[in-house]
């Protein structure tokens, strides 16, 4: 089949190279365009088109797609299929018909749930231990689309949202070709999608990213998890720095003290949380490189007694 691949991010990248790999007909990949990037803001190509352009294969950079703009590009590819992965714009409907079986999408989550922007995230943060992939046709909509195919994964205890993105990644690019194959036999049988049971992952924001040490434990611990390595969850010492927390473990679940008060300094910080306490084993201070927490301890930046906020 001639397959045309739309996807920006590294998550992309693997379901891309996946069917390169497996010598499929990819006839070109659309992507995001170049965007600035670090304190130079460097213009930097999506990893897609990184890998796309060093195996010859053709790329499309196109401003928008909703206002029809690509539509004649796409009608002269004549993709039998798109496969879409993290490309990071909504298809309009045009689009999404245009090629002989339509749009099929990699989503990070078991849909209905986590249907959005951060599936992998809020899975994580939402202290689920289970998650997967789902190949959907795509429809008007959110991943509202008919469900193809399934993997699941189970979401470990000190997994974080690095760990979940390479297994997706790697679990979205086997569930691909075989949805793929079963497409060529005819023999696949889409589910629609229980609408009861839908839930809705939101984009990370900035104050998702704060850590409120009123909560559990364990709550905090998902939450510094969700965010790791990037854009990590962060706390403030008393001199009003910023704290970044890049790993973290849970001490106790029960108890109660003043929150967010420094108990400990023994392999790393010790803070009391609304209910339990939790340990901050790795960091990322301002204006410094990520460090065992124990480090920026021996450093003499943080004192037992001293209150997070």
């Amino acid at each position: 089949m001639r397959i045309l691949f739309m996807g920006t991010p590294d998550f992309a990248l693997f379901s891309l190279r996946a069917l390169v790999e497996a010598g499929e007909q990819v006839i070109g990949v659309v992507t995001q365009p170049d965007k600035p990037k670090g304190r130079g803001y460097t213009l930097t190509p999506p990893p897609v088109k990184v890998y796309a352009s060093e195996r010859g294969i053709p790329v499309y950079q196109p401003e928008k797609v909703k206002d029809g703009s690509f539509d004649g590009t796409l009608r002269e590819l004549a993709p039998d299929v798109c496969v879409v992965a993290a490309y990071g714009k909504l298809l309009p409907e045009s689009i999404l018909t245009i090629p002989k079986y339509g749009c099929i999408n990699i989503h990070g989550s078991l849909l209905p749930e986590y249907r959005g922007a951060a599936p992998m995230q809020r899975a994580i943060i939402d202290g689920k231990k289970m998650t997967g992939v789902t190949i959907q046709q795509m429809a008007l909509g959110m991943d509202t689309g008919d469900i193809l195919f399934m993997r699941e994964t189970e979401i470990g205890e000190n997994d974080n949202f690095e760990d979940i993105h390479d297994r997706l990644g790697v679990l979205g690019a086997e569930a691909l070709l075989e949805t793929l194959k079963l497409l060529r036999e005819g023999k696949l049988d889409p589910v629609k999608q229980d609408e009861s049971l839908a839930t809705y992952a939101a984009k990370i924001e900035k104050a998702d990213c704060v850590l409120d040490f009123s909560r559990p434990a364990r709550e905090l611990h998902n939450q510094i998890r969700g965010m790791s390595p990037f854009p990590l969850a962060f706390t403030r010492l008393p001199s009003g720095s910023m704290l970044k927390v890049t790993s973290a473990e849970v001490v106790a679940e029960d108890g109660e003290g003043p929150t967010g008060q420094v108990t400990s300094l023994d392999g790393g910080i010790v803070v009391q949380c609304g209910k339990g306490k939790i340990r901050l084993t790795g960091v990322l201070p301002e204006g410094k490189g990520r460090m065992p927490a124990a480090d920026f301890v021996r450093g003499r930046k943080v004192a037992e007694g001293d209150i997070l906020k």
